[in-house]
């Protein structure tokens, strides 16, 4: 039997709304991604944070141990869009495990920017896994992106 898992970073709460919508439909299990620093809650200053780790190729250390990830076939990965891709602990999360041969659904929160090159990052970071085209969602929108969720899944064939 197939199982999925959720796993999702969430700074302002947006990417963290989205991803209880993709384990309910899908039944998956929820692991948040949380960094051990704690990020500043005044927008500019996560910015300059956020701009910093990017440049710096940070790999932040994460809170919570990763789930075992062989009882998984399908990994939902959440983000806000930062700086064009994925925020750092993200990319922490990817290289410390084995993603080979998972279906990884990428899903990111933007206010404008899409997906940017996330895509193209999880592909370079996971280049023995199935990733499908993410889904983009804007911040202001997520308490109303029910429906946007079930198309997605609906149109990949994933429900």
């Amino acid at each position: 039997m197939s199982k999925t898992l959720v796993a999702y970073f969430s700074h302002s709460g947006n990417s963290q709304v989205i991803a209880r919508e993709f384990a309910k439909v899908l039944n998956g299990d929820l692991f948040e991604i949380k960094a051990k620093h704690t990020y500043s809650s005044q927008y500019n200053t996560v910015v300059e944070e956020a701009k910093r780790e990017l440049n710096a190729k940070a790999r932040p250390l994460l809170v919570n141990p990763l789930p075992d990830l062989k009882e998984y076939d399908t990994i939902v990965i959440g983000y806000p869009n930062w700086w064009g891709t994925m925020p750092m602990p993200c990319f922490t999360f990817l290289e410390s495990a084995d993603f080979s041969y998972k279906t990884i659904i990428p899903f990111c929160t933007h206010e404008g920017s899409g997906m940017g090159r996330s895509e193209q990052d999880l592909q370079n970071l996971c280049s023995s896994a199935r990733i499908l085209k993410g889904l983009a969602i804007r911040g202001s929108a997520v308490q109303k992106a029910q429906q946007k969720i079930m198309n997605y899944l609906k149109e990949n064939q994933l429900i």
